[in-house]
């Protein structure tokens, strides 16, 4: 069978062939340390698996309405409320089979051929390449270490054409954990409004934050803004619901009717009694959060010095997310060598920052326990010094 030509123009995900080469080593028998999955090593909190299973038990097992449960719809709409000062209501949501397929689920119904999208890199893996499969065009507008990979508003303002339809805006960002001031929003959200373009913002890690650093949603500059405003969000990272597949969307009216369209032609809804899941992880107490927030940041203060004290390597401090974009250029290695002889030599998985539009650079996750960061940058270490 001749293979359809959108699908010859999209790459693997890097990360999820790292993140499976790593698992089957250790499937194996081999000792590997993996810091490649941007996957929480917790456990789901007991009361959200407790109220998946009170769903189950009374009968939550059937075909639910496309864009979601309502209850789970209602509370979104609270929680972008309460949490994020958006006045969203349940018709503005979209519970989809997660955050990265509200994400497809967008490109597709809001993309035509020859659009652009704007992506700021390092950018997550996946941005560029929904974008293709909508028949647009990603825009990549390369970012540096010195200005904290960020696009600047005059970044943004020259890379916007007429055929500009979106701009993608993560913060705390994966792969950086760049975390965007007020400020900064306030003045990327100017550009935008002077402009016809709307932006999708990935809010996926909100809660995983440091050192006082808060999150502003950018739809809630302004009122005008939070019309131009689309909301990606989920329950993977802050919960520990990875394998849960439970995301969503918030957008205009005829935006989510759309999605919900094309989702009742695709995946028709989200599991029934995982979403029952998500209502516990919205409505309960959120110490559990704090709690993985607290662990992720003492990882960070014993991962950063050690990778800063690598001759040959360094890292920015990240206010956000769970990872370290570490600077390889010293070492010699195109990324992707630099991962795989890591792996195959000193049995350490990371993911190649070619896979982020940023070569010589790599991405550590330190979302693992404190035991498996240790023995990974012992040996990371001794691969780096062995190179020098």
């Amino acid at each position: 069978m001749e293979l359809a030509n959108r699908v010859r123009q999209v790459t693997p995900s890097m990360t999820l062939e790292i993140s499976a080469k790593a698992k089957a080593m250790r499937a194996a028998g081999i000792d590997v340390c993996s810091f490649s999955a941007g996957e929480p090593d917790f456990d789901t909190p007991a009361h959200i698996k407790e109220a998946a299973k009170q769903a189950l038990d009374s009968g939550k097992t059937r075909y639910g309405p496309a864009a979601g449960e309502p209850a789970l719809r209602t509370a979104i709409a609270h929680k972008l409320q309460r949490d994020n000062n958006l006045s969203y209501e349940a018709g503005n949501i979209i519970v989809t089979n997660g955050g990265k397929h509200s994400l497809y689920s967008l490109m597709m119904v809001a993309i035509n051929p020859g659009d652009e999208v704007i992506i700021p890199s390092p950018y997550w893996v996946s941005y560029p390449e929904m974008i293709k499969l909508a028949g647009g065009n990603p825009v990549i507008i390369p970012t540096t270490a010195e200005a904290g990979y960020k696009i600047t508003p005059a970044q943004l303002q020259a890379a916007i054409t007429k055929n500009t339809k979106l701009f993608i805006l993560n913060s705390p960002s994966n792969p950086t954990g760049t975390v965007y001031t007020p400020d900064e929003l306030d003045a990327l959200a100017q550009v935008i409004l002077s402009t016809d373009i709307y932006v999708v913002s990935d809010e996926i890690y909100e809660k995983i934050l440091y050192d006082g650093a808060k999150h502003l949603s950018i739809g809630a500059i302004s009122p005008e803004m939070f019309e131009r405003t689309i909301i990606s969000n989920g329950f993977a990272k802050a919960y520990a619901m990875t394998g849960w597949r439970v995301g969503y969307l918030a957008g205009s009216n005829e935006l989510i009717q759309s999605m919900t369209t094309l989702q009742s032609q695709s995946t028709s809804n989200v599991c029934t009694f995982a979403q029952y899941g998500a209502i516990a992880a919205l409505d309960q107490p959120q110490g559990c959060v704090e709690a993985m927030r607290r662990a992720f940041e003492e990882r960070r203060s014993y991962i950063l010095p050690r990778v800063n004290n690598i001759p040959g390597l360094s890292a920015a401090k990240p206010n956000g997310a769970f990872y370290l974009y570490v600077d390889i250029e010293s070492v010699g290695l195109p990324s992707l060598e630099f991962c795989s002889t890591l792996l195959d030599e000193k049995h350490v998985a990371a993911i190649p920052g070619i896979a982020f539009g940023k070569e010589s650079t790599v991405r550590i996750s330190y979302a693992t326990d404190l035991d498996t960061i240790q023995r990974g940058m012992d040996r990371l270490e001794a691969f780096v010094q062995s190179r020098l």
